[in-house]
């Protein structure tokens, strides 16, 4: 089962495409945690919290007990201004540092400005987002 890092943001409907694949950076979650910490900006996944299609989909893939969804905490939500400061930090750096993930600095940076792009219109629009979490 492959994961995703996928945006969330909030209210029914945005007003634009919010879609980002995220495969390759939920490949490389822990080296983009080291690289965020080395750059001293928050690591993509203090952006997570558990929405309601997350929960949902864990239980359809018997990832998860019923009765421990019951307690989560209610979504967190960020703003899209924080999550830029980090997106945009690791884009730099991998833009002046190529090698640093090998074959996959490519497709990490092409998700990183997926992020990018939607983080920019959800602060234009002054909207929260959050990080969530899909398997398939």
């Amino acid at each position: 089962m492959a994961a995703s890092l996928y945006i969330v943001v909030e209210g029914e409907d945005p007003g634009f495409d919010i879609f980002v694949n995220g495969h390759a950076l939920a490949r490389n979650e822990d080296a983009l945690e080291r690289l965020a910490e080395f750059l001293h900006v928050s690591p993509l996944l203090r952006f997570f919290s558990a929405d309601e299609n997350s929960v949902a989909l864990l239980l359809d893939h018997g990832a998860a007990n019923p009765e421990w969804t019951q307690h989560l905490p209610q979504p967190q939500w960020f703003k899209a201004a924080e999550g830029l400061v980090s997106v945009r930090a690791l884009i730099g750096f991998l833009t002046s540092t190529p090698i640093s993930f090998g074959s996959e600095t490519l497709p990490v940076l092409q998700e990183l400005r997926e992020y990018e792009r939607v983080l920019q219109k959800a602060d234009l629009r002054r909207l929260r987002w959050h990080l969530a979490v899909s398997w398939r």
